[in-house]
């Protein structure tokens, strides 16, 4: 079975995870597909698959005859999907050999075009694989998902060599939790991937140091008619405060290693308002001058109207993996040979974001990030190839068999 065959079934769980729930996980529609992965894992002899108490599913694959003395690989994918775009009645649309040209999703009216889209262009001839342009198509992470249980059937199929294999497939990672519950010591590898996101042949293995922050202002409501000197306007200190961040280090003027500062929420009247922000930057000393000027803004603004009218609040996210990817560049090197062997070259780059690897390589897991084939995540405009999927199992099966050797 191809990986993209597989994709096609899981896209029509649906699994969007939800912030703001206490419950874990965030929604029902994944307790579904983490049943039915289960099923499928056994279905390809690792019999000890099952599901926690929070969907948390969780496989292991004996080594290859000759392979016991390799240290056990992780291979792990998400099952969630964004909230970012309708995740309901995915209906996946198939566009074999693909002519580089436009292309309309479904009866939307909506359509993909390579001069608003450029990589297109580069899956020229292969099976695009496009929504109907009404929801996501969920191959975040569901292409990571459908790609670990095709490398693994081919593994055992062609009887390749490979050491002990370990599976987790994670819920609400979308939300930032999906590492929050992971059972390191019931998964037992000594180190993993995460398969998730991004073109095949990338490779990641830095991300961002991340924050949230609130900021309240409080001010105090009287009649405009009457107002001088007495009325606060909180929505105004609020866009002071803002108004003092440097415009020019927000996401929409920044790219590769540049930093931001991100807003992301706004409510208020006159005497209450509140901004949410995130706060990113892969160097760990530009990450604390961050949150440091914030405090400053904060500090200031209490000075001048009044101790207490601003309350912040900055709570770290997480952090960049390479820190703890640096002890062990044998997982870098190992899938550069892996992606090469495939017949790619690597393409290594910073990540604008986080992945469940970031967190669990801080809980003694290193875990870089490899990519899945697919463009355009968490909207309408969402795409992958089927070539492209295939090329990252066999990333994943040559990554398995480089293992089979120990870590060089």
């Amino acid at each position: 079975m191809r990986a993209y065959e597989r994709l096609l079934e899981y896209v029509t769980y649906a699994t969007q995870s939800a912030p703001d729930r206490e419950c874990h996980p965030s929604t029902p529609g994944q307790f579904e597909l983490a049943r039915r992965l289960v099923d499928d894992l056994k279905a390809l002899g690792l019999t000890d698959a099952a599901m926690d108490e929070h969907a948390y599913v969780y496989a292991h694959l004996a080594a290859a005859p000759g392979c016991e003395q390799a240290a056990p690989l992780g291979l792990i994918a998400h099952m969630d999907t964004s909230d970012e775009a309708p995740g309901d009645g995915v209906a996946p649309q198939l566009h074999p050999d693909y002519d580089g040209g436009t292309v309309p999703l479904g009866t939307s009216g909506r359509f993909l075009q390579p001069e608003q889209f450029p990589d297109l262009c580069k899956c020229k001839g292969e099976t695009l694989i496009t929504t109907d342009g009404t929801t996501l198509l969920g191959a975040d992470d569901k292409a990571g998902v459908a790609e670990i249980l095709t490398a693994i059937e081919r593994l055992q199929a062609e009887n390749l060599p490979h050491g002990p294999l370990c599976v987790a497939f994670t819920p609400d990672e979308e939300i930032g939790e999906g590492a929050s519950l992971f059972d390191l010591e019931r998964f037992g590898a000594a180190f993993a991937y995460t398969v998730d996101g991004g073109d095949v042949g990338e490779l990641e293995y830095e991300n961002f140091n991340a924050a949230g922050a609130t900021v309240s202002f409080r001010g105090l409501s009287v009649h405009p008619g009457t107002a001088k000197n007495t009325m606060v306007n909180a929505q105004n200190l609020a866009m002071e405060f803002h108004g003092m961040l440097p415009a020019a280090e927000r996401p929409e003027h920044t790219e590769g290693r540049e930093g931001f500062y991100h807003l992301t929420s706004m409510i208020g009247t006159v005497s209450g308002a509140k901004l949410g922000y995130i706060l990113r930057d892969h160097d760990r000393e530009r990450f604390e001058a961050r949150k440091q000027r914030m405090r400053d803004i904060a500090a200031w603004m209490n000075h001048v109207y009044g101790e207490g009218t601003v309350t912040l609040n900055v709570q770290d996210s997480y952090y960049n993996m390479l820190e703890k990817i640096k002890p062990h560049m044998h997982l870098v090197e190992h899938a550069r040979a892996a992606i090469r062997a495939a017949g790619l070259e690597p393409t290594e780059q910073p990540v604008r974001g986080g992945t469940d690897g970031a967190l669990l390589s801080f809980m003694g897991l290193p875990c870089p990030n490899l990519g899945t084939g697919g463009f355009n995540f968490h909207g309408v405009y969402e795409f992958i190839t089927a070539e492209r999927m295939d090329r990252a199992v066999q990333v994943l099966v040559n990554l398995a068999q480089g293992y089979a050797r120990g870590p060089q």
